[in-house]
């Protein structure tokens, strides 16, 4: 556990992300305060926003999160007035007077990181001014870095990722963050925060070069954008879909995990990636399904189910890890809540398949003519190995919300050393 500090942490948002970051900081207590904006009011009083903090449909409550059946009234000192509330002992501020990151009073508050979970500031090319609102905002008003929940979106396809910042998940590529020059960082997704501690171990033992292709499809629970009955499609909308019930619809749509996972996890750019998702009407506990085509080496042991576990087994054994391996047959709520868990490799699953694949020399590319003409025959064999890897991960606390918590406090360590 990191040792407390006396840092503000501020929370922009408190959706399904904001609210349990705000519960994974309460239990950490390594910010001494947190302040929480909301953008609006909620409910008739302060006493109603503290009713939905402490309650979940999915995780039952923060009692019980902290405590578990010994864990009681947590909450107290609620002054509507003063927007302020004490929680387990930490003084949390509640704001509710503007979205806009440009209108929020961090610096009154003393506050050093924000995490924005809003979903709606995804662009860091954009400026504080921009109307709406942007993540440059949080900056203007005082944060001294701004922690996106979420993978960056350029609107401008002409602009790259500015200097100032970086795309970062723990365990992974955390010290690619350079405390005197990144001011605002993306913690990814729970798709690529798992896909990447899936990759990362095979990249190291085996390497890019041998790793032909690789695919993935997440089958993942449904998430706060979509619709819980039918509704119509807003103008311009290209994907339907995404206005059908999720809880009567297993649907298809995208992801971005392989375009972010290769800002993590740079070798990726040496391998051709595909990734696909699939929405199922459950509220967490998603899989990942990862297929990897590797080339066989003579000098080396040929790779089989044996090989790939014990390649995860390895990594999960690491100390201070976030990857975890098991050979139990689970399903979906097994895994929820599992902490530090950023995936969690099913080695009951784990299959593969080698064989001899034909190439006509012929058809490929950057051969020269006089290499051609000294081949007997042109048609040669290649020996591969096809893996199939499933990878569980909780996409709300027991992945995603850990893993940017973790990031959140390494951040925070990092900036105490400028």
């Amino acid at each position: 556990m990191n040792e407390k500090t006396e840092s503000v942490l501020g929370i922009n948002g408190l959706g399904r992300i904001g609210k349990l970051t705000l519960w994974r900081h309460i239990a950490g207590k390594y910010f001494r305060e947190i302040v929480v904006n909301t953008g609006r009011e909620a409910g008739k009083s302060l006493s109603d926003i503290a009713h939905y903090i402490v309650r979940d449909s999915t995780y039952v409550s923060l009692p019980m999160y902290l405590y578990g059946c010994r864990g009681g009234d947590i909450v107290s000192d609620v002054d509507d007035s003063k927007g302020t509330m004490t929680i387990d002992g930490i003084k949390v501020t509640i704001l509710r007077k503007s979205r806009n990151p440009k209108e929020l009073a961090w610096r009154d508050h003393n506050v050093g990181p924000v995490i924005d979970t809003t979903g709606r500031f995804l662009d860091p090319t954009l400026s504080a001014d921009e109307p709406g609102g942007s993540l440059r905002g949080h900056l203007e008003t005082g944060a001294e870095r701004v922690i996106l929940s979420a993978p960056f979106k350029i609107k401008d396809s002409a602009k790259s990722i500015p200097d100032d910042a970086v795309t970062c998940v723990k365990g992974i590529n955390e010290h690619a963050y350079d405390p005197s020059r990144h001011k605002i960082i993306s913690a990814a997704s729970c798709t690529t925060t798992c896909l990447g501690h899936m990759m990362k171990p095979l990249l190291d033992v085996i390497g890019a070069k041998r790793i032909l292709t690789a695919s993935m499809a997440t089958v993942h629970a449904a998430t706060g954008s979509q619709q819980v009955l039918d509704r119509l499609a807003k103008p311009g909308a290209k994907d339907l879909r995404k206005n059908r019930s999720i809880l009567n619809n297993i649907i298809l749509t995208t992801t971005g995990a392989a375009d972010t996972l290769a800002l993590v996890l740079p070798q990726m750019k040496q391998i051709g990636f595909m990734a696909e998702s699939v929405r199922v009407p459950i509220t967490t506990g998603s899989l990942i399904i990862l297929t990897v085509n590797i080339q066989e080496d003579e000098t080396r042991a040929s790779i089989n189910r044996q090989v790939i576990n014990n390649i995860y087994r390895q990594a999960a054994a690491s100390p201070g890890g976030y990857l975890v391996y098991t050979d139990e047959q689970n399903v979906s709520s097994d895994i929820i809540a599992m902490p530090k868990a950023a995936a969690i490799i099913e080695g009951h699953e784990t299959h593969t398949r080698t064989a001899e694949v034909s190439i006509d020399v012929e058809r490929l590319t950057g051969i020269k003519k006089e290499h051609m003409e000294d081949l007997k025959d042109t048609e040669v064999s290649i020996p591969l190995t096809q893996a199939v890897i499933y990878g569980w991960y909780d996409n709300e606390m027991g992945n995603y919300v850990n893993m940017l918590g973790e990031l959140t406090c390494y951040i925070a360590e990092s900036g105490q050393d400028i």
